[in-house]
C-alpha cells in the first residue's frame, strides 16, 4: 500500500501532527494527543491509536499498560492538513490517566476550574507498577 497519504499531512517542525481521539458512538471528546508519520502509520496498521509521547520522547500504543486500548473505527484530517480526528471505540470506558471517561474533566466555572467527571477507577488500581 502506497504511504503518499501521509505526505497529505502538514506536520510541524519536529515532525507532530495533533492527534484528537473522539467517542464514536457518543461524539465526546476522550482526549489530545500527538503524533509522528510512524505512530499515524501504526494506527492505521492495527487499527488501534499509537501515540508519539513527547515526555517519554517514543511511540506510545495508547492502553499499552492500562488495557484501555482505543480501537479505531475512523481517521479523519481536517481543512488545513494539521489535525487527526480518530473516531474510537475506547475499551473500558476510560480514557484519562487520571481514571476518568475524559481528560477533559474539568469545567470553567466563575473563574474557577472544577472537576464535573467522576474518577471510574482509581488509577493506581489502573497502573501496578
Amino acid at each position: 500500500m502506497s504511504e503518499t497519504w501521509l505526505n497529505k499531512v502538514n506536520w510541524s517542525v519536529d515532525g507532530l501532527v495533533t492527534a484528537v481521539a473522539q467517542d464514536a458512538s457518543t461524539g465526546r471528546v476522550l482526549m489530545v494527543a500527538w503524533m509522528d508519520r510512524d505512530a499515524l502509520k501504526l494506527t492505521q496498521q492495527k487499527g488501534e491509536a499509537v501515540y508519539w509521547s513527547r515526555s517519554r520522547k517514543k511511540l506510545w500504543h495508547k492502553g499499552e499498560e492500562s488495557g484501555h486500548v482505543q480501537k479505531v473505527k475512523e481517521i479523519r484530517l481536517d481543512c488545513d492538513g494539521d489535525v487527526i480526528l480518530l473516531q474510537v471505540e475506547q475499551q473500558g470506558g476510560i480514557a484519562c490517566h487520571t481514571g476518568r471517561e475524559s481528560c477533559f474533566y474539568s469545567r470553567l466555572e466563575q473563574g474557577k476550574w472544577v472537576e464535573v467527571d467522576a474518577v471510574l477507577k482509581s488509577p493506581d488500581e489502573i497502573y501496578k507498577k
